[in-house]
């Protein structure tokens, strides 16, 4: 009789990128188990039967001892960008809590998705919060391998849906020079590969792999190179001394990202997000590189909400409906948010 695969746990379960790992994982053979806050959403989707949907914060310690029982590889697919003020805080007592209780539950392999940056650079507050939370994680028992990646290309993912409703709702785009800034998107297909091939290559000691797609832009070229695959015609008007906190409030106003969360993105524009060490090719050649307008092809036909919809066409709806609803719908605070 053949032993059952090892457990996997998969945090920040109600995430986008956990919401592309899981029925992977499942499709590989793998037992998962998939821990958030609130896991009613969870029950929705068509794998829910398939995993142990259990309940827990990473800020509560006694809460994650009953979902790290029996783990062999955790996956941390969490940050607390969303939650306000002090999430650079909470993100460090969260990994802190979860380092420990895996180490405490004899966890073999933590695997982390955190952001692309220079951590011996000045960078925005949510960039240095995922570089630090890596830091703590790798400062437990348990080995750690941490992925560092910019903008995702995927349909679930914050970046994208602000590159995407921005470049379709305006034809000219006003932004601070930041913008000039060079990027390595990386479409949701190959970051979940890197994730997968991890838990299949475990290391013996903590690594950190820089990832991204083939291709390094700007990131007022990235927008272009959108519009392209929408066949939308847009200009990218770079303004000196544009304020960042107007860049924020226009993409909250047309965006249904949150205002904190929008601020905390642009303040990332600030730097460069490329990869500088290419370990991650040389570690998991088997992951095959997918360039951006593909990424954003099939993004765009995932979040396509009717089977025959022309999806050239824009998004439809009055911008000034969306920012009445940003501004006064209210969105309720976390302690955590996902991945």
């Amino acid at each position: 009789m053949s032993a059952d695969p090892p457990l996997i746990l998969v945090t920040g379960a109600t995430g986008f990128i956990a919401s592309q790992l899981i029925p992977r994982l499942l499709g590989r053979g793998h037992r998962v188990r998939a821990l958030a806050r609130r896991p009613r959403p969870i029950e929705s989707l068509p794998w829910s039967k398939a995993v142990e949907i259990v309940t827990g914060d990473v800020l509560t310690a006694a809460s994650l001892r009953p979902a790290l029982q029996g783990v062999h590889t955790a996956y941390y697919l969490i940050h607390g960008m969303s939650s306000g003020r002090g999430y650079a805080e909470r993100d460090l007592l969260a990994a802190r809590n979860f380092a420990q209780a895996a180490a405490d539950a004899g966890v073999r392999h933590i695997i982390y998705l955190g952001a692309l940056a220079d951590p011996e650079q000045v960078l925005a507050s949510h960039l240095r919060s995922r570089i630090d939370t890596g830091a703590m994680l790798r400062l437990g028992a348990v080995p750690v391998t941490e992925f560092r990646v910019g903008v995702i290309a995927g349909a679930g993912s914050t970046s994208f849906q602000m590159i995407r409703r921005v470049t379709e709702r305006l034809p000219i785009v006003a932004a601070n020079p930041w913008l000039r800034h060079k990027t390595q998107p990386i479409a949701a297909q190959n970051a979940v590969d890197y994730l997968i091939a991890a838990l299949e290559k475990r290391p013996d000691r903590n690594r950190v792999f820089e990832i991204g797609g083939p291709e390094v832009t700007t990131y007022a070229d990235l927008m272009l190179r959108y519009a392209g695959v929408r066949g939308l015609k847009r200009r990218v008007v770079l303004i000196p001394g544009l304020p960042v906190w107007l860049m924020a409030l226009g993409i909250a106003l047309l965006t249904p990202v949150a205002p904190c969360v929008a601020r905390a993105v642009v303040g990332g524009l600030s730097s460069d997000s490329i990869v500088t060490h290419g370990d991650a090719l040389r570690a998991f050649p088997e992951v095959r590189l997918v360039d951006f307008a593909s990424a954003a092809r099939e993004a765009l036909a995932q979040t396509r909400p009717a089977a025959g919809r022309n999806s050239s066409r824009p998004v439809s709806s009055p911008w000034f409906v969306r920012s009445w609803h940003s501004l006064f719908a209210g969105r309720p605070r976390q302690s955590t948010a996902t991945i």
